[in-house]
């Protein structure tokens, strides 16, 4: 394997897992519960940080584009963990769930490992995909509904 498609391959693969922690830090508690309770077998997990809970900045660009500016903090909460295979995963949710932010890192760390990933894409981050999808179109409609069209008619010259 050249470099070339050494450094391809490692980008699909952080952009997968740039999906998987974009999609766990959206999933739900129930739905991660669900996951874990249908693990065949749960791992046996070392916690290496937090789960811990602090405020961090946000930012925002006035227009979209202009001068970044400090919008206010929110609350995140944060974990690391280490499966006894070696596997470390990481999470931060919006929030003070614990519990979340420990199981996501736990699924990060499990979707890494290749004989759990297709596990964890099936059951887990595959429904909260669909769920979003369908929470986007949802609001899409219901925002188009109330949509109004604006016309100027053209006045003829006498």
């Amino acid at each position: 394997m050249t470099a070339a498609e050494k450094t391809e391959a490692a980008a699909r693969t952080e952009g997968g897992r740039k999906r998987a922690v974009d999609l766990l830090a959206r999933a739900e508690t129930q739905e991660l519960l669900a996951a874990w309770e249908a693990l065949a077998e749960q791992p046996v997990v070392q916690p290496m940080r937090g789960p811990e809970t602090g405020l961090v900045m946000v930012r925002g660009r006035i227009g979209g584009g202009g001068a970044p500016f400090n919008l206010g903090e929110v609350t995140v909460t944060r974990a690391t963990v280490r499966l006894a295979s070696g596997s470390v995963g990481h999470a931060q949710a919006l929030g003070t769930d614990r519990e979340k932010a420990r199981l996501s890192a736990i699924f990060d760390a499990l979707w890494q490992e290749e004989a759990t990933k297709g596990f964890v894409e099936e059951r887990l981050l595959s429904p909260i995909a669909r769920r979003i999808a369908d929470d986007n179109n949802r609001k899409a409609e219901e925002t188009a509904a109330t949509r109004v069209d604006f016309f100027t008619m053209v006045r003829g010259e006498d």
